[in-house]
């Protein structure tokens, strides 16, 4: 790869920083380009398994294009810095990375460092921007490609893309969204790049609206005095990969995976919030699962998960024949 520094010819050596699958396109992509990668640096064996929606094809495909790999346990330690400065990068790219870069690792490449944020910045800076999306139920998000600095989400903006949201996105399909858009842009700043160019976008990143706050699984607790809607929203943004929303029945714990929202009035039914209405039958397996009043519409749970790990779907999710009031304690 070749790009044009104070109007002499050289080699772009680029280092990639990522762990959650949300990269992976754009590093296969890169490469399959014929792009040239001199190190990728993850997540340790140990941190990986602290994480959502990591990914280990990373190596797969660094052993594919001869790619060092690298593991840390932190990017803020000695190991990561010597490592980052030692492989004397221009360009150091960070996708799906949830830690802060220190600014002593920003200062290392000659042209910059990249990264993306899942939302259309300056909206929704911080963390979980996809979750807290849906939670809130906004209608569009996007992808925000920017020079990264030494604050939360605050560098200049270089490129982004839109993505509406529908009724059926989950947080899954809205990151899958994220990758593709990962991909389109970081190879056409790449392009930009070779001809000498380093592009900027005509959106400042600036705004008065407060950081999201980070999302632990124990902010999973389904409210079922809330309306059906809001309660969709909920389990659908925390769906897997992610650890899931969650609510007790008879003091034990049950995850919700997948649910669908009924225009039918739970107090028309005599419904309280939380409480089981009852089994739905169906020859088609998805739609079988309990009926469930919130302080609106109705809920259909159609897959469910016991504190001993068995996920219950279709028949044998009917078979458990639950009855009662899920509760938030």
């Amino acid at each position: 790869m070749i790009c044009e520094k104070e109007g002499v010819d050289f080699a772009m050596n680029i280092v990639w920083i990522g762990c959650h699958e949300e990269g992976l396109q754009a590093f296969k992509s890169v490469l399959e380009r014929g792009k040239k990668i001199k190190a990728f640096i993850t997540l340790d064996e140990d941190a990986y398994l602290k994480r959502s929606a990591g990914s280990r094809l990373y190596q797969k495909y660094c052993e594919d294009y001869s790619v060092e790999y690298h593991t840390v346990d932190t990017i803020k330690g000695e190991y990561a810095h010597d490592l980052i400065s030692g492989n004397m990068p221009d360009l150091l790219v960070v996708l799906g990375w949830s830690e802060i870069l220190p600014e002593r690792l920003l200062d290392i490449p000659t042209i910059g460092t990249v990264g993306t944020h899942a939302s259309l910045l300056p909206h929704n800076r911080g963390s979980a921007p996809v979750n807290w999306t849906l939670i809130r139920g906004e209608q569009i998000t996007g992808n925000t490609m920017m020079w990264l600095n030494k604050d939360v989400d605050k560098g200049e903006i270089i490129d982004q893309m839109e993505i509406p949201i529908t009724i059926y996105d989950t947080c899954k399909t809205l990151y899958d969204q994220v990758a593709v858009t990962n991909m389109k842009m970081l190879n056409k700043l790449i392009e930009k790049l070779e001809r000498g160019e380093k592009p900027l976008f005509p959106v400042k990143n600036e705004s008065e609206e407060a950081i999201l706050p980070r999302r632990r699984p124990k902010d999973g607790l389904i409210k079922w005095n809330q309306t059906g809607r809001k309660i969709y929203d909920f389990i659908r943004a925390l769906t897997k990969p992610y650890p899931g929303a969650f609510t007790y029945l008879s003091g034990e714990k049950w995850t919700v995976w997948e649910a669908a929202l009924l225009p039918v009035s739970s107090k028309d039914n005599g419904l309280g919030p939380g409480e089981i209405l009852g089994n739905v039958y169906g020859f088609a397996r998805s739609v079988n699962g309990i009926v469930v009043g919130t302080e609106r519409e109705m809920l259909l749970v159609t897959e469910v998960e016991d504190a001993q790990g068995i996920i219950y779907s279709g028949i044998e999710l009917n078979d458990l024949n639950l009855k009662g009031i899920f509760k938030d304690e």
